[in-house]
């Protein structure tokens, strides 16, 4: 067995990178708010529908109300950080499938005469459609895509990189409608009908050009790990008991597999029976105040949508309890408790990372200095006389900037869509316009610490690093940046293909009014 090399370099630690931030922060606010720098856009009132003059201010936090707020509101901040509880529970249920075996067993089935190639555009094929969960896909994938590079032999980091890229970039693409979507379309709708009052857009006004788009990155992203990623990567030395030449399927594996996938279609199928409305006693998970099916799963309210991340970890409990029981490699309680805490052992420098970045992202969303650099980009789109080839890029191009520090889609489009009277006046319908948004604003994702997420990836790259120099900020942006510049030109490409050719967006959309 090789010895795992010792970080011998050390680079600015993030948690160190993101206190500095926070200073940074902190007087930038104070000097921003002490020259009153501001922007003021048009926003559409969602009760009249009528246009009205709104301003974006910075918040000082270089103030006596400024600390006060930070310190009365770190601990609540942090106790509700949806990622840190989020990120745990899902933890819980991958420890179980570890410890047992069951992930190992079925990885290695699955992978072990597959070409690396086929592996990674599945992963990046399914973190992509994954986007209909909305950003709990982060905590499922990135971890399994560690474990599913680990057990195919493969550097766990080049999962962890190729997951993440395909979650952000991908972010805007789903064949069906999300509740980020209907969300959207809200905003879209109320800006549209400034111009014209009775304009409506389909719930499949998306289909065609995000299955071409979904089909085109899976094999892009796909590339840049396979051809640029998998060679920057430090090498990674297994661990010896991850070292296993070939799987032997043994009875008591074959009944371990048996009894988890039997008990988990079970449960599949009562899930799936609560999710369906009409049906007797059926559709329990759903939040029956909306009118569309999707905003009936995944609103704000619905049992489905508050309670996902359990039922995801229940389903990974049971099949690693189940094939533990028929594996023999749980045999009793005690096993069975301390399989759950598995993936928990190392967790407490993860804990620490989001805790600081919990901190960092409260007080740069009360400073607001995100929603007065999104409302500058909107003016600049309103503002402007070019004609709608220009608007266009423009557009694609100001949405991949206002992510950088305003990365909230629903947010950001609450500003930008003030920008949709311009585009529509100029010939570009304002479902193509939310469309543009949408690509762009998932480009640059990856890309900044502001994105809650960001710090999922980080974590789990140091996590597994074993290299002489430390996985920083700046490393983890770096790896990034080939997904973040290709993706860039592969959907601006699109977008312009599908201008020109004035082909429809989806069922009863086209690029034009």
């Amino acid at each position: 067995m090789k010895k795992i090399k010792k970080t011998e370099k050390i680079g600015l630690h993030p948690v160190m990178f993101l206190l500095i931030l926070c200073f940074i922060v902190i007087v930038l606010s104070g000097i921003l708010s002490f020259f009153n720098i501001q922007a003021t856009y048009n926003k559409v009132s969602t009760l009249t529908g009528d246009y009205y003059v709104t301003t974006e201010s910075v918040t000082s936090l270089f103030s006596l109300s400024g600390l006060k707020y930070i310190f009365t509101s770190t601990v609540k901040n942090f106790t509700n950080f949806a990622v840190l509880s989020n990120l745990i529970i899902i933890l819980i249920g991958i420890g179980i499938m570890v410890k047992s075996g069951f992930l190992k067993t079925v990885i290695t089935l699955l992978t072990k005469k597959v070409k690396k190639n086929t592996v990674t555009f599945v992963l990046v094929f399914l973190c992509i459609i994954s986007s209909i969960i909305g950003d709990l896909s982060f905590v499922i994938f990135i971890p399994l895509s560690a474990l599913l590079f680990l057990y195919g032999k493969r550097s766990p980091m080049i999962g962890i990189i190729t997951s993440f890229a395909a979650l952000t970039c991908g972010n805007a693409i789903s064949i069906f409608l999300t509740s980020i979507d209907s969300s959207l379309l809200t905003l879209t709708l109320n800006s549209a009908h400034i111009i014209d009052g009775g304009y409506s857009i389909s719930s499949f006004g998306y289909v065609f050009i995000n299955l071409v788009a979904l089909i085109i990155l899976s094999f892009v992203i796909t590339n840049i790990s396979e051809n640029i990623i998998a060679k920057k990567v430090p090498k990674y030395d297994f661990p010896e008991e991850e070292i296993e030449d070939d799987l032997v399927l043994t009875k008591r594996k074959m009944r371990g597999l048996v009894y988890a996938f039997g008990a988990g279609a079970i449960y599949f199928l009562i899930f799936l029976y609560n999710i369906i409305p009409g049906l007797p006693l059926s559709g329990n998970l759903l939040d029956y105040s909306q009118t569309l099916y999707i905003d009936k799963l995944f609103s704000y309210d619905s049992f489905f949508s508050n309670g996902f991340v359990f039922i995801v970890a229940v389903l990974f409990v049971i099949w690693g309890l189940c094939y533990g029981i028929g594996a023999k490699t749980i045999t009793n309680n005690k096993e069975f408790i301390d399989a759950l805490g598995y993936s928990l052992n190392k967790i407490g420098k993860i804990i620490v990372m989001i805790f600081a970045v919990s901190i960092f992202i409260n007080i740069f969303k009360y400073s607001n200095i995100g929603g007065v650099f999104t409302a500058a980009l909107a003016n600049i789109v309103s503002k402007s006389n070019f004609g709608a080839f220009p608007l266009i890029i423009l557009l694609f191009i100001v949405s991949a900037g206002a992510s950088l520090l305003l990365p909230n889609t629903l947010n950001s489009w609450a500003i930008l869509s003030s920008t949709v009277p311009t585009l529509f006046s100029a010939g570009i319908s304002p479902e193509f316009s939310q469309l543009i948004f949408r690509l762009g604003n998932s480009i640059s994702l990856g890309l900044t610490p502001v994105f809650a997420y960001f710090i999922v990836y980080l974590a789990f790259l140091a996590n597994y690093n074993q290299s002489n120099k430390a996985i920083t900020v700046g490393t983890a942006i770096k790896y990034q940046l080939p997904y973040a510049l290709i993706t860039f030109l592969t959907f601006l490409g699109i977008i312009i293909i599908w201008y020109i050719l004035g082909l429809p967006l989806g069922y009863q959309t086209s690029v034009a009014p």
